[in-house]
C-alpha cells in the first residue's frame, strides 16, 4: 500500500513538471510594435525658369570718373557730373541646377537719367569774364548681363543668395547742351557697346512652389567710352564710367522641374502583412 501510494505521488509531481514546462514553450511575450520616421519620397531639385524685374537707380560719377574732353583730347575736364535717378525694367530666362545654384540671362532697359555738369574756362576765353558753363544731357541704356547665383538655404520659404554677372551695355548718351554766358553749343551725343560687371545679393520669398518673390540689390558698373562729339571749340568728351546702385524687386516662375519652395510628400506608411500559419 505504501509503494503503491509513492508511485502515485512520484508519477503526480512529473505529470506537473512536464505540464508547466509545456506551457512555458508555449508562451510568447507581447510584440510591441512602433511607427517608424516618416520616409520622404526622393526629389531632384532644378529647372527652367522666367524672371520680371522692376528697380529703381541712381547713378553716380564716383570719383576719378569724372568726363574729360578737348582738344587736345583729356586736356579738359569737368568740375563735376551729377546724375539723376530713375527706373530700369527687365526681364530674363535661366535654370535652377539645383537647390544651391542657377544661372540666367537677363535684359534690361534704363530709363532716362538726367546729367547735369560744370566746366570751368581760362577767364576772357569765351567773351565772357567768368567762363563758368552749366552742361546739359541724359543717358539711357540696354544692359544685358549673364548671371549665376548661390542660393544659400531656404528657411521658412526664404531663400538669400549672392550673384555675379558679366555682360555689356549699349549705352545712348543725348545731345550735350553746353551754355556759357546764355549762349549754347551743343555737342552730339554718341551711342557704343561698353563693357559690363555687377554684383547681386538679395532673397527670394516661394508664394506657391512654382513662383517667387525676389528683392535684392545690384551694383553695376558700365566701363567709360566717348559721350560727345567735337563743337567749336571743344570735344570730343568721354565719360570715364558709370556706377549703379540699384533697388530691384520682381518675380521668378520656374514651369519646369522642382523649386526649392517644393516640399516633398510624405510616403503613407504600410504594416508588414501579419504571418499565416498553417
Amino acid at each position: 500500500m505504501y509503494r503503491f501510494a509513492r508511485k502515485a505521488f512520484l508519477a503526480a509531481l512529473v505529470a506537473s513538471t512536464a505540464g508547466s514546462a509545456f506551457a512555458a514553450d508555449l508562451y510568447e511575450p507581447p510584440v510591441i510594435e512602433t511607427t517608424p520616421p516618416p520616409v520622404y519620397e526622393e526629389v531632384s531639385y532644378g529647372g527652367w525658369y522666367i524672371r520680371g524685374d522692376l528697380d529703381y537707380h541712381a547713378s553716380r560719377y564716383h570719383k576719378g570718373d569724372y568726363i574729360t574732353y578737348g582738344p587736345p583730347a583729356g586736356t579738359g575736364a569737368f568740375d563735376f557730373g551729377k546724375l539723376r535717378s530713375t527706373f530700369s525694367l527687365g526681364g530674363g530666362i535661366g535654370y535652377q541646377v539645383n537647390r544651391y545654384f542657377r544661372t540666367d540671362v537677363t535684359l534690361d532697359y534704363m530709363f532716362k537719367s538726367k546729367f547735369r555738369g560744370q566746366t570751368t574756362g581760362t577767364a576772357g576765353s569765351c567773351g565772357q569774364p567768368d567762363c563758368v558753363s552749366v552742361d546739359e544731357s541724359a543717358y539711357s541704356a540696354l544692359l544685358m548681363m549673364a548671371n549665376a547665383y548661390a542660393d544659400l538655404g531656404t528657411y521658412h520659404g526664404i531663400t538669400p543668395y549672392v550673384g555675379a554677372g558679366i555682360g555689356g551695355a549699349y549705352l545712348k548718351w543725348d545731345d550735350l547742351r553746353n551754355t556759357v554766358g546764355g549762349v549754347t553749343t551743343v555737342h552730339r551725343g554718341t551711342q557704343n557697346w561698353r563693357f559690363a560687371y555687377a554684383l547681386m545679393a538679395g532673397a527670394s520669398y516661394c508664394l506657391t512652389d512654382k513662383l517667387k518673390l525676389d528683392v535684392g540689390y545690384r551694383y553695376a558698373k558700365i566701363s567709360g567710352g566717348r559721350q560727345f562729339e567735337y563743337a567749336p571749340a571743344a570735344g570730343p568728351g568721354f565719360d570715364r564710367g558709370i556706377s549703379i546702385h540699384e533697388g530691384r524687386a520682381g518675380l521668378r516662375y520656374q514651369f519646369s522641374g522642382r523649386s526649392e519652395c517644393y516640399e516633398p510628400e510624405p510616403i503613407a506608411y504600410e504594416p508588414p502583412p501579419a504571418p499565416v500559419y498553417k
